[in-house]
C-alpha cells in the first residue's frame, strides 16, 4: 500500500494534514458556538453553517481557474495566507453584538476564499504526480493514502477543541462562549505548521507546481489524442457524477449539524467501562496501530518486519488493557463524536486498499463509478441505522422541554452511524477525486477539480434542509428517512448510467 508511491505524495499529504487539523478543530464547535455566543436558533445556525460550507467548497472553482492561469503552487501559498487571516479574526473575542457578527462573517469569507485557493489545487498537484506512467497504476491507492493523511489531522481536532476550551475556562476563567475563540486560534497555529511542511519538502513536487509546465511535461500526448467529442463526453460524464456527489455531501455533512444536535440533545452524557474507552483519542490511536500492525504481520517479507509488527500489536493491546483496567466514568460532550469519522478513515483505509487490491488481482475490482454508487447505498444504510435508533424518541421541541426527564440513547448509535458513513466515504470521496483527476480533459484539470468541489458546495448548502426540519420540530424518523431516501435514489441513478461512466474511465 505504501510502496511505490511518489515522494511528493507524502509532502503534500502532510501539508494538507496540518491545514485540515485547524479546519476541523474550528468546525467541531462552530455550530454550537453560533448558538452559545449569539443565541441563534438551530434554524439560523443551520443557515450560517451550510452557507459557510457551501463557500468553502464552491470557491475551489475560482481557485481552479486561477491555478490554470497562474500555477498551482502560487495559489496554494496565497490560500494559506488568506486562511490564516480568517482564523485569526475568528480567534478574537468580540462578544455577541452586531460588530461581532460582521467580524465573524468577514472571517468566514476569508477562510472560504483561502480554502478555495488551497484545497482543490493541492489535490490537482497530487493527481499530476500520477500522470507519470510509472505511478499511473497507483492513482486510486495514492488518493486513498492522501485522504487518510487528511483524516489524521481531523481525528485529533475534536479532542483538541474540547481540551483547549476546557483549559481556557478553568485556567483563565473565561466564559463558555469566549472559550470557543481559543479553539479557533488553534487553526492559526496549524496553518503555520502546514506551510512549513509545504516549503521544507517542495523539492519533491516542484515539477507539478506550475500548471503549464506540468501539462507540457505529462499531458501533451493526451491533449493531442482527445477529440472535441471525447472532451465533451468526459465533461458530461463528470457532471453526472457531480450531480450525485451533491446528495452524498448533503447527507455526510450532517456530522457537524443534525448529528451534533442529536449528540447534544438525545445521547447519554456519560460513559463507563469499555464504552468510555471510545472517547479517549489515545485508545483510538492504539487501535489504529494494532490494525496497521496486523497488516505488517501478514504482509512483511522478513522475520524482523514481522517481529516489529507483533511488538506494535502487543504494545497496543497492552495499552488498551491498561486503560480498561483503570477506566472511570467520563463525560460525553457533543463535539467529541466528530473524532470517530476521521479515526475510522485512518483505521479502515488499509483495509479498503488491501481489499480492492486483492479483488484487482482476481480481475474483480469494481470500477471507480461502481464504487461511487456503492458508496451511496452504504450512506443510505447509515441513516437507516439512525431511524432504528430514533424510533422511540421525542421530536426536538418536546425533547428539550422534557429536560432531565427526557429519554437518551446509547452513544453506540452515533458511533456505529459514523462507522457506516465512513465506509461510504471511502468508497466515494477519494475514489471520486481520483476519477476526476483521471477523466478530466488535461487543459481543464483545474476547472474540473473545482467543479467537484462546487458540487460538494451545493450539497453543503442543502445540509441546512434537515436543520430546518429539526427547527420545525419534525419527527427524527422523518429527517433520517429523507436523507436515506435521497442517498438510495442517487445510487440508483449512478447504476443506471454505469456503462457510460466506465467507458470514459478506461
Amino acid at each position: 500500500m505504501f510502496e511505490g508511491q511518489p515522494k511528493g505524495l507524502w509532502a503534500l499529504a502532510l501539508a494538507n494534514t496540518g491545514e485540515r487539523f485547524g479546519y476541523y478543530t474550528m468546525l467541531a464547535v462552530f455550530a454550537l458556538f453560533l448558538g452559545e455566543n449569539f443565541g441563534f436558533t438551530p434554524g439560523v445556525s443551520s443557515e450560517i453553517y451550510s452557507d459557510f460550507l457551501m463557500l468553502v467548497y464552491f470557491l475551489p472553482v475560482i481557485g481552479g481557474i486561477a491555478a490554470d492561469r497562474f500555477g498551482f503552487g502560487r495559489m496554494v501559498t496565497t490560500g494559506i495566507v488568506i486562511m490564516f487571516l480568517g482564523y485569526l479574526l475568528l480567534s478574537v473575542p468580540l462578544g455577541g453584538d452586531w460588530l461581532a457578527i460582521v467580524a465573524m462573517g468577514a472571517a468566514l469569507i476569508l477562510v472560504s476564499l483561502g480554502t478555495g485557493l488551497f484545497k482543490g489545487n493541492l489535490q490537482v498537484m497530487v493527481g499530476r504526480l500520477y500522470d507519470d506512467p510509472k505511478y499511473a497504476d497507483k492513482r486510486d491507492s495514492g488518493f486513498s493514502l492522501f485522504y487518510m493523511a487528511i483524516n489524521v489531522g481531523a481525528m485529533f481536532a475534536p479532542t483538541a477543541a474540547i481540551a483547549i476550551m476546557n483549559w481556557a475556562q478553568t485556567a483563565l476563567g473565561v466564559s463558555k462562549a469566549e472559550s470557543y475563540h481559543f479553539a479557533f486560534a488553534v487553526a492559526c497555529l496549524s496553518l503555520i505548521v502546514s506551510i512549513a511542511i509545504y516549503y521544507a519538502f517542495q523539492g519533491t513536487f516542484r515539477h507539478v507546481m506550475d500548471s503549464k509546465k506540468a501539462a507540457a511535461a505529462t499531458d501533451q500526448q493526451a491533449v493531442e489524442e482527445l477529440t472535441p467529442a471525447q472532451t465533451k463526453e468526459r465533461i458530461v460524464c463528470l457532471c453526472l457524477v457531480f450531480a450525485v456527489v451533491i446528495f452524498f455531501w448533503m447527507a455526510f455533512h450532517q456530522n457537524g449539524l443534525t448529528l451534533t444536535f442529536f449528540a447534544r440533545d438525545y445521547t447519554e452524557t456519560s460513559a463507563a467501562g469499555a464504552q468510555s474507552l471510545m472517547f479517549d483519542v489515545t485508545v483510538l490511536v492504539a487501535a489504529i496501530f494494532a490494525v496497521y500492525g496486523l497488516f505488517g504481520l501478514f504482509q512483511s517479507k522478513t522475520s524482523k518486519g514481522k517481529g516489529i509488527s507483533a511488538a506494535v500489536i502487543a504494545a497496543a493491546v497492552a495499552y488498551v488493557g491498561w486503560q480498561y483496567a483503570n477506566a472511570v466514568e467520563v463525560g460525553v460532550e457533543a463535539p467529541i463524536f466528530q473524532q470517530f469519522n476521521p479515526c475510522f478513515v485512518v483505521m479502515l483505509t488499509p483495509v479498503s486498499v488491501a481489499l480492492f487490491g486483492w479483488l484487482g488481482k482476481k480481475g474483480k475490482e469494481p470500477s471507480s463509478p461502481c464504487k461511487i454508487g456503492l458508496g451511496m447505498l452504504v450512506a443510505a444504510a447509515a441513516y437507516c441505522l439512525m431511524i432504528a435508533g430514533s424510533a422511540s424518541l421525542l421530536a426536538p421541541e418536546a425533547q428539550v422541554a422534557a429536560g432531565a426527564d427526557a429519554a437518551r440513547v446509547s452513544p453506540n448509535w452515533l458511533v456505529n452511524t459514523y462507522l457506516v458513513l465512513t465506509f461510504a466515504e471511502l468508497l466515494l470521496s477519494p475514489i471520486g477525486i481520483s476519477f476526476v483527476s483521471k477523466v478530466a480533459p488535461p487543459k481543464y484539470a483545474g476547472l474540473m477539480m473545482g467543479l467537484w468541489f462546487a458540487a460538494t458546495a451545493i450539497g453543503n448548502k442543502l445540509v441546512a434542509i434537515p436543520g430546518y426540519l429539526w427547527d420545525a420540530n419534525v419527527s427524527l424518523t422523518y429527517i433520517w428517512a429523507t436523507l436515506a431516501g435521497i442517498c438510495l435514489l442517487s445510487a440508483l441513478f449512478i447504476f443506471s448510467i454505469l456503462k457510460k461512466l466506465e467507458k470514459v474511465s478506461k
